[in-house]
């Protein structure tokens, strides 16, 4: 059985508030706390001012079985966000002799061994250069900025990149290169090689709409697993 997401478990955001899951089954518990199914909800205690994560709903992979009365189980690898698409990181402390098996398993037939991809428990690693940049609005210089995020992993699966526009407070998923004067190259958040560069190129017109202030650019990796890692790269607006 994998290790499973309970109420005892530490949930944290990127700014390191610590989340509150609000349990809705408390049939099947562990160790104490209650087991978590695909929707719960939590709330995020987040020191970012600016604009905090406030909460999350959780998702599962699908990468086992268990349900309870027709609901997914959350095992603690699943990848979720919080409300503002930044990565959450999930650490439970009960004890497990993790066999997971992929699902569903065919009726009647035995669980396959375990794949190298759901053996695989390193995080990917996430760069950004630069990883800070600045724009005058005033002058509209410079014309363009770039900056490559380069990301690896042994069992990639997605990427993920959010703007947190702390001027306006708002987040946007940029995974597929919206809006105009903005290009990711290339986008659609796949990751199928070990290694891989993704460019983000502005223009000034759409550097010049992000008001003055700072825009931050998170870049989230994701394994086969669910284990993530990000990096953040700050666009300070004059």
């Amino acid at each position: 059985m994998p290790q499973v997401l309970t109420t005892n478990a530490v949930i944290l955001c990127p700014h390191m508030g610590k989340g509150t899951s609000a349990p809705t089954n408390p049939k099947w518990s562990v160790g104490g706390g209650v087991v978590l199914l695909e929707n719960d909800t939590g709330v995020l205690a987040c020191p970012f001012v600016a604009y905090p994560c406030v909460g999350y709903r959780l998702r599962s992979m699908g990468l086992n079985a268990s349900r309870i009365d027709g609901r997914k189980v959350i095992l603690a690898t699943d990848f979720n966000q919080t409300l503002t698409g930044l990565p959450l990181t999930m650490t439970e402390t009960h004890k497990v002799i993790d066999n997971s098996a992929p699902a569903p398993i065919p009726p009647g037939q035995p669980a396959p061994p375990l794949s190298p991809e759901m053996a695989d428990m390193t995080k990917p690693v996430v760069t950004c250069v630069p990883p800070t940049l600045a724009f005058n609005s005033v002058t509209m210089q410079p014309l363009t900025l770039s900056a490559t995020f380069t990301l690896s992993a042994t069992h990639p699966l997605q990427w993920v990149l959010t703007l947190i526009n702390e001027p306006l407070k708002t987040n946007v998923d940029l995974t597929n290169g919206l809006p105009p004067g903005l290009t990711l190259t290339p986008s659609g958040g796949a990751w199928n090689d070990p290694a891989i560069a993704i460019t983000l190129t502005m223009t000034a017109a759409f550097m010049a709409a992000l008001t003055p202030g700072l825009s931050r650019f998170f870049m989230t990796g994701v394994s086969r697993r669910g284990l993530s890692a990000g990096f953040e790269m700050v666009l300070t607006v004059s």
